[in-house]
């Protein structure tokens, strides 16, 4: 394919609560989702583990779906609510939460994010470029893990502590790092995103990118000042040191100023402190399935040992190889 034309793709991760904790019952839904279109979703899900001591809080992680590569936005995001709707539909006694970080856990394994990729530029130093000077705001416009231990945390504790994210280094195919290079891919990876179920707000995150990527302007790198600012936008937000960023990012695109003071954070945070853990669970499920961020009825689920064991013999052992090929592709020179 001609360089030229951006190419957007995106991974999200959600969690799969029953109803308050995920657990290996997760690998029996993505077993039944494999197994109605394997064609396609052998390589467009995934699992996700608890490590080191995070293991005694839960040992499953979030589970992820990607979307295939569109240069139209509206396309991608079509996309995105298809895969969700087909993944609602093998899960209807679970609740699908899409959170950066469980509310009432401190577990910096146990996160969830929604990255992006970017390929198909002409100039891939200048796209990073451009997009690193835009990531605090681009960062803030998903913040969504306010809560730890049942704390207010700030806006983000998972862009803050996760162990796969971080400051911006020198190396951009650093694996764990904010953005990055991919090696596997060949694109450029936005890592920092929490995943949100406002696909309106998606859509409108994926068109800044869209005009970052493909405006004539090189912005600088500056990555001392980028690690400085993220100290600040994982815990407040958008702040005054953001509004330059923003001026500069509506002279690209026409993009709300409100979209960025009021992030799908706030909305958790107000719903934990007025209902509780259970309730704002069920408020994220149904916003997911629904986009309406409104509590519903709490589906009755029961663990099943045997569930889980099918999920790991039918999903988990089949996709085995090519999570290990996929492994070794994304470290390897």
């Amino acid at each position: 394919m001609t360089p030229g034309k951006p190419l957007f793709g995106i991974e999200e991760e959600i969690f799969i609560t029953h109803p308050e904790r995920p657990s290996l019952q997760s690998l029996y839904y993505l077993a039944k989702l494999l197994w109605k279109n394997p064609g396609y979703y052998y390589s467009h899900s995934d699992s996700n583990f608890a490590r080191g001591e995070d293991v005694k809080q839960a040992i499953m992680g979030g589970v992820e779906l990607s979307t295939g590569c569109h240069h139209d936005v509206d396309q991608l995001v079509a996309d995105l609510a298809q895969r969700r709707a087909e993944f609602a539909d093998v899960c209807e006694d679970a609740l699908l939460v899409p959170l950066g970080h469980l509310i009432d856990l401190r577990a910096p394994t146990l996160t969830c994010g929604m990255h992006i990729h970017v390929g198909n530029l002409r100039d891939h130093e200048k796209g990073y470029n451009n997009l690193a000077h835009f990531l605090p705001l681009l960062a803030v416009m998903t913040a969504n893990a306010p809560l730890v231990s049942g704390k207010y945390f700030g806006k983000s504790f998972r862009m803050a502590q996760s162990y796969a994210l971080g400051p911006l280094r020198l190396d951009p195919w650093y694996r764990f790092q904010d953005l990055i290079f991919a090696r596997r891919l060949g694109t450029i990876e936005i890592r920092v995103l929490d995943p949100v179920w406002d696909l309106n707000r998606i859509r409108t995150l994926v068109n800044c990118i869209k005009a970052v990527v493909e405006c004539r302007h090189s912005f600088p790198l500056d990555r001392e000042r980028y690690n400085e600012l993220r100290k600040i936008f994982t815990v407040h937000g958008y702040c005054e040191e953001l509004r330059p960023l923003y001026l500069e990012l509506r002279d690209l695109v026409d993009v709300p100023e409100e979209i960025f003071i009021d992030t799908p954070a706030d909305q958790v945070r107000q719903s934990y402190e007025k209902d509780g853990l259970v309730p704002t669970y069920s408020a994220l499920d149904n916003a997911y399935r629904n986009n309406v961020f409104k509590a519903r009825e709490i589906p009755t689920v029961k663990q099943q040992p045997a569930r889980a064991a099918v999920g790991f013999a039918s999903y988990y052992i089949v996709r085995l190889p090519y999570k290990l090929q996929k492994v070794w592709r994304e470290w390897s020179r």
